[in-house]
């Protein structure tokens, strides 16, 4: 796994978008379409902003799965990630093909079926993040690191839903639902390459535990180190604790 440490969350997102936007028309010169697995989530805002901004990309042939939704929230709500993906990429870019996560309707058969697709075919990148408990997407410890589904009906556990209080998604806890849709950790490893955004003072301490700490399910995305591609971005306050910091990039 690779680790590299920016000056600031604008210039984070900015050489993660670099990355990601050389991994999607890589694969499309390749194979004439790219396959990508999007998160949301606080973490992801300028990342997102810097790609959907990048120029002369080929989105026409890019098809979109995302990590993660909640069960039993409408698409309409401001916290649905159904909605985030439609307003901060879907919208922005004019891509065209997209399977979005229906949580409201029927979980299981929502789970199921996009599944199905996102497993018929490999995925060239993953973006993704790590939660303030450690979480990958809503992979909450103890994480199931053996499961083949690609994608699982979580409960979330009360670290991970204050968590969405804290990024300002929710009024209280009492409003976050208890369970979710969530990719399977076996399932993203499954993308060629991962890229992951962690910026922010509040990820320093999941930081700490997945990168330098045992890979164990306790700390979902420590999990992350044993993939052969991926490459997580942090900031100087998400790097704070480590004991070994990479050189600061400017």
């Amino acid at each position: 796994m690779n680790v590299r440490l920016l000056s600031d969350k604008i210039l984070l997102g900015r050489v993660a978008a670099a990355q990601a936007a050389t991994l999607i028309r890589r694969a499309v010169a390749a194979r004439g379409a790219a396959r990508i697995l999007v998160a949301t989530g606080g973490s992801q805002f300028e990342f997102l902003d810097a790609l959907t901004q990048t120029r002369e990309m080929p989105w026409e042939q890019v098809e979109l799965f995302h990590l993660d939704e909640y069960v039993g929230l409408s698409p309409k709500h401001p916290a649905s990630f159904c909605r985030y993906l439609r307003e901060r990429f879907i919208d922005r870019t004019g891509i065209r093909r997209f399977h979005l996560l229906d949580g409201e309707a029927d979980p299981e058969r929502t789970r199921r079926s996009v599944g199905a697709l996102l497993a018929a075919e490999s995925v060239d990148v993953a973006f993704a993040g790590i939660g303030e408990n450690g979480h990958l997407a809503f992979n909450d410890p103890p994480a199931d690191f053996e499961t083949e589904e690609p994608y699982l009906i979580v409960r979330l556990d009360e670290a991970c839903r204050r968590q969405q209080v804290g990024e300002g998604w929710f009024s209280g806890i009492e409003a976050v639902p208890q369970r979710a849709i969530s990719i399977s950790v076996r399932q993203l490893l499954k993308a060629k390459a991962v890229l992951c955004c962690v910026p922010d003072s509040r990820k320093a301490e999941a930081v700490k535990r997945c990168l330098e700490g045992p890979i164990s399910p306790a700390a979902p995305a420590s999990i992350l180190r044993t993939h052969p591609d991926a490459t997580v971005y942090l900031d100087p306050l998400s790097a704070a604790l480590l004991a070994a910091k990479p050189p600061v990039e400017t």
